[in-house]
C-alpha cells in the first residue's frame, strides 16, 4: 500500500479572509513616510469610522480614549526600534461605546514592504471587561477579610465588657462568630446550596445579631420594619451593604462604644419603594467625611443603585449618622 505525499494547502486571498474572519483579525497597514493607514472592512467597522481608502494616525487619534492617547503615540512612534513582536492595548470610544483594541505588529521594521509596515487589530473589550470584573473581585475580597478582622476585634471587645469570668466571655464570643458566621452564610453559601428568601426583619436581625448585646444593656440594635419579601439576588446585596455600615459602625460609630445604639426602621412603604432608615446614637460625634469615598463607600454606593433600584444618602447629625436607604421593591424581591 502507498500513500501519496499530502500537499500543503493553498492558501489565496480569500481563505485569508475566511481565517481572518473566524478570527476576529482586522488588518491594517501603514506608510511610516506619508503617515497613512490603509484598513480593511473590519477595522473601519471596529473604529466606527467612515469606510474610505485610507485614514491617517491623526483621524483614529480622535477615537482614542483622552486617557489612552499619549500613550498610544509615544509607543505607535517606538515601534519601530522594537525588537521582534510587538502589542499595544489601549481603549478607543464608538458613540458611546468603550472598546479596548490591541495592535499588533512587528518591530524592527521586519515585514516592511517598499516603506509600509503591516499589522492586525483585536477587539479585545471582552478581556479586558474580565480582567476588570477580576481586579474589583480580588479588592472586594481583600476589603472583606480586612473587616472580618476588625469585626472579630470589636465583637470581642463588646463580649469583654459584660463578662464576669473568662467562660462567660469565651461563651459570649463564641456566640456572637456564630451568628457571624450565620450572616457571612447569607452572602456566599456552600458550593451546590441554594440562597433562601426572607423576610427583610428575619434577614436584618440575622445580620445585626453579632452586635447586639445580651447582658444588662439589651436593646442595643432595635430593628423594626414591614414583612416584606427579599429574594435571593437581593439578599445578597443587602447583606454586603449591612455588613459594610455594621463594620463602619463598630470602627467608628455608635458600635464602638458601650452606650451606643442602632436603630433601623422604616419610616416610608410605597407601592414601588421601600426606605429603610439606620440610625445611630449615642456613639463618638461625626462629621461628614472630606477624604475621597473609600473602596467600601463606592461598593455601598453601586450596589444600592445597580442591584437594588435605589440609592443611599448619609447625613451626619453631631449625634450619629443617618443613613436612608431607598430599594426598590421589584429589585428587593428578586
Amino acid at each position: 500500500m502507498s500513500f501519496e505525499p499530502s500537499t500543503p494547502p493553498i492558501w489565496d486571498a480569500r481563505h485569508l479572509r475566511f481565517a481572518t474572519d473566524a478570527a476576529g483579525v482586522a488588518l491594517w497597514s501603514w506608510n511610516v513616510d506619508t503617515d497613512k493607514i490603509s484598513m480593511d472592512e473590519r477595522a473601519f467597522s471596529m473604529w466606527g469610522v467612515p469606510n474610505n481608502a485610507t485614514v491617517t494616525f491623526e483621524d483614529l487619534s480622535a477615537h482614542i480614549h483622552p486617557t489612552d492617547l499619549d500613550r498610544v503615540r509615544a509607543d505607535f512612534a517606538a515601534t519601530r526600534a522594537l525588537l521582534g513582536a510587538y502589542e499595544i492595548d489601549f481603549r478607543i470610544q464608538v458613540s458611546d461605546e468603550i472598546r479596548w483594541i490591541s495592535a499588533r505588529g512587528q518591530g524592527n521594521d521586519d515585514g516592511m514592504v517598499g516603506r509600509i509596515m503591516f499589522g492586525v487589530f483585536l477587539d479585545v473589550t471582552q478581556r479586558k471587561q474580565s480582567e476588570e470584573d477580576n481586579e474589583l473581585l480580588a479588592d472586594e475580597m481583600s476589603h472583606r477579610v480586612k473587616n472580618l478582622l476588625l469585626i472579630a476585634s470589636g465583637l470581642t471587645e463588646i463580649a469583654s465588657r459584660e463578662a464576669a469570668t473568662k467562660e462567660d466571655m469565651e461563651r459570649d464570643l463564641t456566640n456572637r462568630l456564630t451568628a457571624l458566621g450565620r450572616a457571612h452564610d447569607l452572602v456566599h453559601p456552600d458550593p451546590g446550596q441554594d440562597k433562601v428568601a426572607a423576610l427583610l426583619g428575619d434577614l436584618l436581625t440575622v445580620l445585626l445579631a453579632p452586635y447586639a448585646d445580651k447582658g444588662s444593656f439589651n436593646g442595643r440594635v432595635c430593628i423594626s420594619v414591614p414583612n416584606v419579601a427579599v429574594g435571593n439576588l437581593a439578599t445578597t446585596t443587602l447583606a454586603l451593604v449591612v455588613h459594610e455600615l455594621a463594620s463602619n459602625s463598630l470602627k467608628y460609630g455608635a458600635l464602638s462604644v458601650p452606650g451606643g445604639t442602632l436603630n433601623v426602621s422604616c419610616p416610608a412603604e410605597g407601592n414601588h419603594e421601600v426606605v429603610l432608615l439606620w440610625t445611630e446614637r449615642g456613639g463618638p460625634s461625626v462629621a461628614a467625611p472630606t477624604a475621597p469615598a473609600g473602596f467600601g463607600s463606592k461598593m455601598v454606593s453601586r450596589s444600592m443603585t445597580s442591584r437594588l433600584g435605589g440609592s443611599i444618602v448619609f447625613h451626619w447629625p453631631e449625634e450619629g449618622v443617618v443613613a436612608t436607604l431607598r430599594m426598590n421593591k421589584d429589585h428587593l424581591a428578586a
